[in-house]
């Protein structure tokens, strides 16, 4: 069962757009100055998990950067899996030979099966895209 633990999160942070309820536990980048919309592309850098929904455009919104956190997998995760986001904002495994991908974390808890939720120790203020 996923978990969460400490964390750091972003202050002051706003939704660019709506979220849905179904869209907690998902990947997030920067749209705008001190603003975030869902990760919509494989090669999106996140900023962080979002860790409230639903929320309107506009709302503040909670998005870790670094700690232990939630997160929605897009496939069934191994523990010890690197993550970056999927199309969806997901998290996906990649492997050193997807070098246009950001990896932000390391699950710690595997997920049972898509779209359910993983254990991942994710720091994102150093993500870096694989070489």
């Amino acid at each position: 069962m996923a978990y969460e633990g400490p964390m750091m999160c972003i202050p002051g942070l706003i939704a660019g757009a709506a979220i849905a309820a179904a869209d907690q536990y998902k990947f997030v980048k920067l749209s705008a100055a001190r603003t975030v919309v869902l990760c919509a592309g494989t090669t999106d850098r996140p900023v962080g998990v979002l860790q409230n929904a639903p929320v309107a455009a506009g709302d503040e919104v909670t998005v870790c950067f670094e700690g232990v956190t939630k997160v929605q997998g897009d496939a069934d995760l191994a523990f010890g899996n690197q993550v970056g986001t999927s199309a969806d904002g997901q998290a996906a495994a990649y492997t050193a030979t997807d070098t246009t991908k950001y990896i932000v974390g390391t699950v710690i808890q595997d997920n049972s099966a898509a779209g359910g939720l993983a254990t991942i120790l994710i720091n994102c203020a150093s993500a870096r895209a694989l070489a």
